[in-house]
């Protein structure tokens, strides 16, 4: 039998809302993640508006999905990217140590973007406002579909 393999990809409700339901998200990183996105009660209160990864010193930073740069410098004494994707999504990588693009540069889901420096965070927004990066992040399922393969035998061709 021959095996006949189908990637399915799946979007995200928020990126279809946001009229960018052709991005598919990935991780920015393959580190664990540290602190996971928790909304804060109000404009104010304690929470996590993005995600801080367990990244180490000169670990790779990629671009989660194509798009714009539009700032790529330092806040408050911190390194920072912004890209933004089209329709009011924009996805922010924070506390790296080395930024490796420049403000207008075009990237797409993968590029190198940045090094870290030890944890970073990263964080999305849409129309301004913070939303949980994990429910963007495609998902790849391979759907394995087993095909009839002809075989020819004593008895002539049959399917094995």
């Amino acid at each position: 039998m021959v095996a006949l393999t189908t990637v399915m990809l799946l979007s995200s409700g928020v990126a279809q809302s946001a009229g960018a339901s052709d991005l598919l998200f990935r991780r920015p990183t393959s580190a664990p993640v540290l602190d996971p996105f928790r909304l804060p009660d109000g404009k104010y209160g304690p929470g996590n508006r993005g995600i801080e990864y367990d990244t180490g010193e000169f670990d790779r930073i990629v671009a989660a999905a194509r798009g714009t740069v539009v700032f790529a410098g330092p806040v408050a004494r911190s390194l920072f990217v912004t890209v933004d994707h089209g329709n009011g999504l924009e996805s922010s990588y924070g506390f790296v140590g080395h930024i490796l693009v420049r403000e207008g540069e075009e990237v797409v889901g993968g590029d190198l973007v940045a090094l870290a420096d030890g944890p970073f965070h990263f964080s999305v927004r849409l129309h301004g406002e913070y939303v949980d990066p994990e429910p963007l992040f495609g998902s790849r399922r391979v759907v394995v579909r087993l095909v009839p393969h002809p075989v020819q035998g004593r008895r002539g061709v049959g399917f094995g």
